[in-house]
């Protein structure tokens, strides 16, 4: 395939050659060359990695459903409850709304995503079957990685254990834990659960943490001793994670440090709070960082539209970027940081300064959207959009082909 006239990373206009699933060639744009049979007219548009979602809650979305008004309570387990109360009243199938939202996502330029799946008492294994179920609706359009998560802990109700290492023998990729201090109050007994079954299946962790202060320091800690106990450094991630920065700059460093020692990645939501670990320090230091949009409409808010582009200037803006090449890392960490997540064979971000993605040898993961400039099109979030995976268009005009 070849995709003619677009600006990689908003840099002078080419053609990129595709060959199979990867970039084999760039060259010069020729306006007067003949067009090839199967040419993809870049139109002058950006062409920028595709985005990574590697934080969504697929499994309690609402896309697609009217608008209700919100009956959350305070605290993670009153909204928790919330969520069991509602999410088995709507008239559209629970697995026709999982299987929507991913495919709007994929419509907006979104190939590679990370979503979480509740495992509990009360849904059992219906919500991870129904990310399954999307997963494999998408197989050819998208990267889905299926996280069994204990959204409502693990030690709190009898029986949860057994039905997240069931999960796990049905092909579970990632092996979640949540708040091991402040929900289940034994985070010793939590995490040891969590890494136990992730050593077993040979799965990764992610560990979804909204503790406060020093208490999610305290949780981080333990979480870092297992890494390094383990040997399972590269294979945990931490998320949310966002009041890590609010002790102190002595304690922000270490951590930061740390982390980039253990190789341990962070999925952010882009959070509208001040306590989080500052993105171009963990950039600088290495530290794998992605983007995810989190709940879609769901039964936690109202916020979500299946757009990483406007997550991205979220991301930029909740950072206070204003220069350039502060709000082309928000667009780095939204494409390629999330891809390091879930692949260690993508190219991370290094820095600042790093623009991966787009050169010979790279996957052939795209997205090409309208924009004068990666930070304009950031600022403007251009709905004109044709998106590539692997080599082949999976949506033009934000609607899925082939489906």
């Amino acid at each position: 395939m070849l995709i003619r006239d677009v600006r990689p990373w908003g840099g002078d206009p080419v053609d990129l050659v595709i060959h199979g699933s990867r970039i084999s060639g760039i060259r010069p744009h020729d306006a007067a060359a003949a067009t090839e049979a199967d040419t993809v007219d870049g139109r002058g548009r950006l062409a920028l990695p595709a985005f990574s979602d590697v934080h969504v809650h697929l499994d309690s979305s609402r896309i697609g459903l009217p608008f209700r008004p919100h009956t959350g309570r305070p605290g993670v387990w009153g909204m928790i409850m919330n969520d069991r109360e509602n999410w088995r009243s709507t008239d559209v199938p629970h697995d026709e709304i999982v299987a929507g939202t991913l495919e709007q996502m994929i419509a907006n330029g979104t190939t590679r995503v990370r979503s979480y799946a509740q495992v509990d008492v009360d849904c059992r294994l219906e919500k991870f079957d129904a990310v399954v179920a999307a997963k494999e609706k998408f197989a050819a359009h998208a990267d889905v990685q299926v996280m069994t998560f204990p959204q409502a802990g693990i030690l709190r109700e009898a029986g949860t254990v057994e039905l997240l290492e069931e999960s796990l023998k049905q092909g579970a990729d990632v092996m979640g834990g949540i708040d091991p201090s402040q929900l289940d109050r034994d985070p010793a007994k939590h995490l040891d659960i969590v890494f136990g079954l992730a050593e077993k299946y040979q799965v990764e962790i992610d560990i979804h943490l909204h503790e406060p202060g020093e208490l999610g320091v305290f949780s981080t800690e333990l979480v870092l001793e297992r890494t390094r106990a383990l040997g399972m450094q590269g294979r945990v991630t931490m998320s949310h994670a966002y009041d890590l920065g609010s002790v102190s700059e002595a304690v922000s460093r270490r951590l930061i440090d740390e982390f980039a020692d253990l190789d341990i990645a962070m999925a952010t939501v882009a959070p509208s709070t001040t306590g989080h670990l500052r993105l171009v320090d963990l950039a600088a230091a290495g530290v794998r960082v992605g983007l995810g949009e989190d709940g879609q409409r769901d039964y936690w808010s109202p916020y979500g539209n299946c757009d990483m582009l406007d997550r991205t200037w979220q991301l930029a803006f909740v950072n206070g970027f204003r220069r350039d090449d502060h709000i082309e890392l928000a667009l780095a960490v939204a494409t390629m940081g999330g891809a390091s997540i879930m692949s260690h064979d993508s190219p991370r971000v290094t820095g600042v300064g790093d623009r991966p993605g787009v050169a010979v040898g790279d996957r052939a993961d795209l997205v090409l959207v309208d924009g004068e400039t990666p930070t304009s099109a950031v600022m403007d979030r251009g709905r004109d959009r044709t998106v590539i995976h692997d080599g082949r268009v999976v949506a033009d005009g934000l609607r899925v082909v082939g489906a």
